[in-house]
């Protein structure tokens, strides 16, 4: 029987109801006052390596310096790491900020004679998960939703081998999208050529397959420094200046090599940002085949490039795509659009915008399974996808990369014969081709090897 309404009993679960925040669960963040800093912030980053090699990994940690010693911003970043700091060129932030403990040092580490040792404190910023994805995620989680939470618009960046994310911690990273959580997953020593000699276990050629359909997830894959600042920024505007509900997947590699300066190209940051830009035109007269890089591999296309001009006087543009994912999106929402509104002047996709014009091959090098490229293959005419299907294998760079057919050999052969094809080259010359840059047409096919 239920008790009256004025009962001591009824009484005392509605104060609990209140107390909880009312009968119906409902999200009421406070408003998120973050600012976006200027992309001048990041002008290490956006002048690249003058001549020095770097990788995208310590560019990613040039960026997240620059962020913590911003005043307004610093305080709300949370880095998050699973062991592998010293992998990722982060332990300097070990003296500069420490590691979080809630009882401080309690021991001396056994790196205590160097500069950078092991230093925990209790106020320290950064947390360090130790061997558990599980583990920094669920702090990646707890940092991602605090702004709706508890009120406070913590901004985190949880940095991992990208083997170890989507593919072990999946479900939680799901999860995470549910309850709207925002900030950057990272995703180092990524692509499946890129980490020599790992083989099997570390060697990542399908997180950004898994990632792309979490609907919430910006997925990333930047060749340059830039690219990064540029990413970086836009996601702290978008996210916590703007509310919107997104969280970023950022791959970055461990290979040096020479970080350019962002290039003067109009609209440059919009490319980056929206999936696609022309890095390199052709130096070769008229461009003849079309050359999509991501990642490491966009070096690949511009050796590639270079092969193509000198060995077999073809002129090729080289495009840097940092979003596959971005541009499939963008052309299902425009593509969505015009068939609701049938009477009015059709829109067209960024992608078909930017090269649906092109009259020419195009090869797509990505260090992922092919299918990410081939996301856009319903808006692009002559696209060849080249990728990373198959298992990862214990070797270095070069062998790794002419095994799965992405290195620069192979993208200019796919373009010779694509062009042969077309009709636009010789079958023969292309034929021979692939034999002179060192290519066995009758190899095995790497994806079932």
């Amino acid at each position: 029987m239920k008790p009256p309404e004025d009962s001591p009993e009824i009484q005392y679960l509605k104060a609990r109801r209140q107390a909880l925040g009312g009968f119906i669960p409902a999200r009421s963040p406070k408003l998120i006052e973050i600012k976006a800093p200027p992309i001048e912030t990041f002008g290490e980053s956006l002048s690249g390596s003058r001549g020095r090699e770097a990788s995208t990994t310590q560019a990613f940690v040039s960026v997240l310096k620059s962020l913590l010693k911003l005043p307004d911003i610093g305080k709300y970043i949370v880095p998050i790491i699973p062991d592998e700091a010293r992998t990722f060129g982060m332990e300097s932030l070990f003296r500069e900020r420490g590691i979080y403990a809630s009882g401080g040092q309690l021991y001396k580490p056994v790196d205590s004679d160097v500069l950078m040792y092991y230093k925990e404190a209790q106020n320290g910023q950064i947390l360090e998960e130790g061997i558990t994805e599980a583990g920094g995620l669920a702090s990646f989680t707890a940092a991602g939703t605090a702004y709706a939470n508890v009120g406070v618009p913590t901004i985190p960046f949880f940095i991992y081998y990208s083997m170890f994310g989507f593919q072990r911690v999946g479900d939680m990273v799901w999860a995470f999208a549910d309850a709207r959580g925002k900030g950057f997953l990272v995703g180092g020593t990524s692509g499946r050529t890129t980490l020599a000699g790992e083989g099997l276990q570390h060697d990542d050629g399908h997180s950004h397959v898994l990632s792309s359909v979490i609907p919430t997830c910006k997925s990333y894959d930047p060749a340059f420094a830039y690219e990064i600042a540029v990413i970086v920024q836009d996601g702290i505007r978008r996210m916590y200046e703007n509310a919107e509900d997104h969280f970023y997947y950022l791959t970055v590699c461990n290979e040096n090599y020479v970080q350019p300066p962002m290039p003067p190209t109009p609209n440059i940051s919009e490319g980056i940002l929206r999936g696609l830009y022309l890095y390199q035109a052709s130096q070769a007269g008229p461009s003849q085949v079309t050359l999509f890089g991501s990642g490491s591999i966009l070096n690949e296309a511009l050796k590639a490039q270079r092969i193509l001009a000198d060995n077999y006087q073809i002129g090729a543009d080289v495009w840097s795509v940092t979003s596959y994912t971005e541009l499939r999106r963008d052309a299902l929402m425009t593509d969505r659009w015009n068939r609701l509104h049938p009477n009015e002047p059709q829109r067209k996709p960024y992608i078909v915008d930017i090269v649906g014009h092109l009259d020419m091959p195009i090869i797509a090098a990505t260090d992922y399974m092919k299918i990410v490229a081939d996301q856009i293959t319903p808006w692009v005419h002559g696209l060849t996808a080249l990728g990373t299907d198959g298992f990862g294998r214990s070797e270095n760079r070069e062998h790794l990369r002419r095994f799965f057919e992405v290195d620069a050999a192979s993208i200019a052969a796919a373009a010779l014969s694509r062009l042969a094809s077309w009709k636009r080259y010789d079958t023969a010359r292309a034929q021979k081709a692939i034999t002179d840059l060192g290519l066995n047409p009758d190899s095995i096919d790497p994806s079932i090897a």
